[in-house]
């Protein structure tokens, strides 16, 4: 009779602690792998076709794109910089080139935005082939705004006509 309590007893503890795990997991919102994304398409907001040649000092029409995984509500900003091969960001720094547009935004969890933006481009020197970048930022509580190592450039040649 004590064997059969006692398995009874070890049932009932297996049984509960599934039950409890089973729930814990439906129950629990969980976001395994939790990341954001920008990408940059062209003026039809399409990815392709980008141009390669742009007037020195004129804008150039392309859409920004920025998706939010990160299992929250998130306050993001992307920045826009023209760089060169030297002074492009990585996947840990940001870039040292000056700041020259920025856009804020807010994104629910699995929430996507995409715009149409006029970007200036210039170069202190023709012809040049510069890097267009554009860096993802996300605001932390406490931190203030943090690089979150994801950005996309595009290389134009800047000529003069």
């Amino acid at each position: 009779m004590i064997m059969d309590e006692e398995v009874f007893a070890v049932v009932l503890a297996v049984s509960i602690i599934g039950a409890v795990l089973g729930i814990a997991l439906i129950l629990r919102p969980e976001n395994p792998e939790p990341f954001t994304a920008i990408g940059l398409l062209n003026q039809d907001c399409k990815i392709g076709e980008y141009p390669s040649n742009v007037l020195n000092g004129s804008t150039l029409d392309l859409c920004i794109y920025v998706f939010n995984n990160l299992g929250r509500t998130g306050y993001f900003k992307v920045v826009y910089k023209i760089a060169t091969g030297e002074t492009l960001p990585s996947n840990t720094t940001e870039s040292p080139a000056p700041v020259l547009k920025e856009w804020r935004l807010v994104l629910a969890h699995n929430e996507s935005w995409e715009t149409p933006v006029k970007i200036p481009v210039y170069s202190p020197t023709l012809p040049s082939r510069v890097a267009l970048v554009f860096e993802l930022w996300v605001h932390n509580t406490g931190e203030g705004w943090v690089y979150t190592g994801r950005w996309v450039h595009l290389y134009v040649n800047v000529t003069q006509w």
